[in-house]
């Protein structure tokens, strides 16, 4: 297999050259503007490209078939452009900072401490460090927590176990309440609106965790047509800067912020949205004991204590 440590307009153009397209069909691809694509080219090996690009192409390139694969690969090896062969890319954007929980085994991406821009007025919020797991709580970490615990099991599983084609999908039919013991069990804490939104919008204040195309193909929201939940490592291109999956689509998300006493802020839309609710600013919220089949949740640590500047 051909992959691309780091990926470079050359390479751009190379990729869309093996796969036949035009600029305006590569850019639809891509969930990104023509004129983008054009100005990639336009530099070749003199710009490289950011994460959140990055990422779509790997997706791209890695969905082709074997011919566009291999006509990618005679382009560059033509141009004398740098390519890995044989080797796997990487799940997440090596820039940023990931480490394993020792309490329930997930990866979770560093949010540096600093200002970003918060809701719908883009009001400026500084926010100490904190690291976010990078998918959402599946069924099978869910599993684990309750048959460590004895903690209830959602309504929809086998008894204690979760049917075994939804085993990395994200759980669901949890209660606030739910997701606030899972987080305790595993020496966690329930985010705050706050810093989802943070995660998801990024220093820059992201329209949509990928950046600010209204590109409903990165996310699992009701234009996708699918109906249902979908593993939560599948939108590649998708991710926020930070690395962090699904925090657009898939499903509504818990945080630790209440509206009123006893309803709490739900964030990151679902398979059942409107891809408007998708916008990384939007908020829904529900009451501590609601269930349903499009509601999750993910998990947070602080990092070391920092001062917020004065």
């Amino acid at each position: 297999m051909v992959t691309i440590e780091q990926w470079t307009g050359q390479h751009a153009a190379a990729l869309r050259r093996a796969l036949r397209l035009s600029i305006r069909e590569f850019a639809k691809l891509l969930g990104i503007n023509e004129r983008t694509v054009s100005k990639w080219e336009e530099r070749g090996a003199a710009v490289v490209l950011r994460p959140i690009n990055q990422s779509g192409l790997d997706t791209a390139l890695e969905s082709s078939d074997r011919h566009a694969q291999q006509r990618f690969a005679t382009i560059i090896a033509s141009e004398g452009g740098a390519l890995a062969l044989g080797t796997e890319s990487p799940a997440l954007p090596h820039t940023n900072t990931i480490i394993r929980h020792t309490g329930d085994g997930k990866s979770m991406a560093h949010v540096p401490a600093g200002v970003y821009l918060s809701g719908d007025r883009d009001a400026p919020v500084w926010l100490a460090e904190f690291y976010i797991d990078v998918y959402p709580v599946t069924n099978t970490e869910y599993a684990n927590f309750a048959q460590a615990t004895g903690h209830p099991a959602p309504n929809h599983w086998n008894g204690r176990h979760p049917p075994a084609e939804l085993a990395e999908h994200p759980v669901v039919h949890v209660t606030h309440l739910d997701a606030a013991a899972y987080a305790s069990w595993a020496g966690k804490q329930s985010p705050t609106a706050m810093q989802w939104e943070k995660a998801a919008r990024g220093e820059e204040g992201n329209r949509y965790p990928w950046g600010n195309q209204a590109t409903a193909a990165k996310c699992n929201t009701r234009e996708s047509g699918l109906g249902c939940t979908t593993p939560v490592n599948c939108y590649h291109s998708g991710t926020s800067a930070y690395g962090v999956y699904d925090l657009a689509g898939n499903v509504w998300e818990w945080t630790a912020s209440e509206t009123t006493p006893g309803r709490f802020i739900l964030k990151g839309s679902a398979f059942t949205s409107p891809f408007i609710m998708a916008e990384a600013a939007a908020v829904n919220d529900a009451a501590e004991t609601m269930s349903d089949d499009d509601t999750g949740f993910r998990c947070t640590v602080p990092g070391p204590t920092v001062p917020e500047p004065g």
